[in-house]
């Protein structure tokens, strides 16, 4: 019997769906199941989502998320790479709440593999992302699915605030630049350890993302994140310095940096994304692949 309101998925659901498919959760899939229905009301709360929303959720798990923005009134699309997690959703959510399943749709792939989804286009990114691999997914699905509008990702503290940092900040780097690409983004809220089975060993953030237009700019986007890679492949160097590889030389970095009216002189810690952009533009084709710095 489910005893948590709403019919969201408790501890002892939890455990009891883990139990009968025989699942223990895997770091190698970092896998981390919420089993606390205040911390998904939290989560559908701060996305926003409700009737008319067609929601891509990436890494579903046991389905304590997907049963929460079904009961929003969403339409959801999961995305799930564990073959027995992506056959037992659409049961759990048949269980649990059978006037949502016709609302549901499962895909079972890596969502780095998925290029498109079925039914409408998703209007919303909702999810508790895999720690592992959070920052590739995200990027790659604001990349592949212009038609997501907001974003709310259950991400690593360290990470939230990876995304959400401004230029100059301590923690700005390759995922601020390339997120900043795509949409604004803000930290929303920090989630405890405990609402988390298997606990983590570290906290966990809500980032509320907007999609924006890119910058304007005749660079192409792998030119211009080629550009951030090779700024913070040594985050310590100049541009000067660290664009000397992909520019053909310092003084080829330094001259397409004053073309651009970027200060030869900084690091790219201190560069927004339109700043990134402009000397994208000023290099040419010479802003081809790059080293790559670490996200």
């Amino acid at each position: 019997m489910n005893d948590t309101p709403g019919g969201l998925l408790g501890p002892a659901e939890i455990r009891d769906l883990a139990g009968r498919l025989g699942v223990r959760p895997t770091k190698t899939l970092g896998q981390n199941f919420v089993h606390d229905g205040g911390t998904v009301r939290k989560i559908v709360r701060a996305a926003g989502v409700g009737p008319g929303d067609r929601v891509v959720e990436v890494g579903p798990g046991l389905g304590s998320l997907t049963l929460g923005l079904l009961d929003a009134g969403a339409s959801v699309v999961v995305v799930e790479i564990d073959p027995p997690l992506a056959a037992q959703l659409p049961a759990t959510v048949a269980e649990f709440r059978p006037d949502l399943a016709d609302r549901l749709e499962v895909v079972g792939a890596d969502a780095l593999d998925v290029t498109e989804l079925p039914g409408p286009p998703p209007t919303a990114l909702v999810a508790n992302l895999p720690y592992n691999v959070a920052v590739p997914v995200l990027l790659t699905m604001l990349e592949r699915f212009d038609s997501l509008r907001t974003v709310l990702v259950m991400v690593q503290a360290e990470v939230a605030d990876r995304l959400a940092a401004a230029p100059g900040s301590r923690t700005y780097g390759v995922p601020s630049v390339k997120a900043a690409w795509y949409a604004t983004a803000r930290r929303a809220a920090t989630i405890g350890r405990t609402v988390f089975w298997p606990v983590p060993n570290v906290d966990s953030a809500l980032v509320h993302m907007e999609r924006r237009d890119p910058p304007a700019t005749t660079a192409t986007r792998e030119q211009v994140f080629a550009v951030v890679d090779a700024a913070f492949a040594q985050r310590r160097k100049t541009l000067r310095a660290a664009l000397a590889g992909i520019a053909g030389g310092a003084q080829a970095a330094q001259e397409a940096c004053e073309r651009a009216g970027v200060d030869p002189g900084l690091r790219g810690e201190r560069l927004t994304v339109e700043d990134f952009a402009r000397i994208a533009e000023a290099l040419g084709d010479s802003a081809g692949p790059g080293p790559r710095a670490a996200s």
